[in-house]
């Protein structure tokens, strides 16, 4: 199995989960979270004063998927967060050895 866990703009969330649950895995877990890549964040002004806002807004989307699955969510990930911008985020796979479903006590790919 692989955990996917993606970084995305906050403004894609609907658009990536929407997606996922098109393909037929509507378990997500998603967290708000806040950092800057190689933007290292945005300057703004308001009322006439420049602030630096290094720590950006942003969504972290967990997924366990079986492995063969796990391209197939990347890509969807990927044509639904894409802007082509600067801040579009990352995806990182990892593999997981093993998912116990706590009600039932089911393992591997039955708890998933």
């Amino acid at each position: 199995m692989k955990k996917v866990e993606a970084i995305i703009r906050v403004d894609k969330l609907h658009p990536v989960k929407a997606a996922l649950e098109e393909l037929g895995y509507p378990g997500v877990t998603v967290t708000e979270v806040r950092g800057h890549g190689n933007q290292k964040g945005i300057t703004e002004i308001w009322r006439g004063r420049t602030f630096k806002v290094d720590l950006l807004p942003k969504v972290k989307m967990e997924i366990v998927v079986p492995d063969e699955n796990a391209e197939r969510i990347v890509d969807t990930i990927v044509n639904e967060a894409r802007t082509g911008s600067i801040g579009d985020g990352k995806i990182f796979v990892s593999t997981v050895d093993e998912v116990v479903r706590i009600r039932t006590g089911e393992k591997g790919k039955q708890a998933v």
